[in-house]
């Protein structure tokens, strides 16, 4: 149990970190894609789809995102 919660906090952590990265549609591409991967791990491992299986859903769908929006689109705080 304590392993996955420490895997958990790690992941959030790693998604917190690259949630701010990105001008480039090829730089958002691949934060987004990380950021959905890791969400969509932990969503299929509680969901019983499998963290494998929500991994490759999140982090496609995350990287379409990123790759489709601009950096005016997004709010950065700027």
């Amino acid at each position: 149990m304590l392993r996955k919660i420490s895997t958990a906090m790690v992941l959030a952590a790693s998604v917190t970190a690259l949630a701010g990265c990105g001008y480039s549609p090829g730089h958002r591409a691949l934060t987004g894609g990380a950021i959905g991967a890791g969400g969509g791990a932990i969503v299929g491992a509680a969901t019983g789809l499998g963290p494998g299986a929500g991994a490759l859903i999140g982090g496609a769908a995350g990287a379409l995102t990123g790759a489709a929006t601009s950096p005016n689109q997004l709010n950065l705080g700027n």
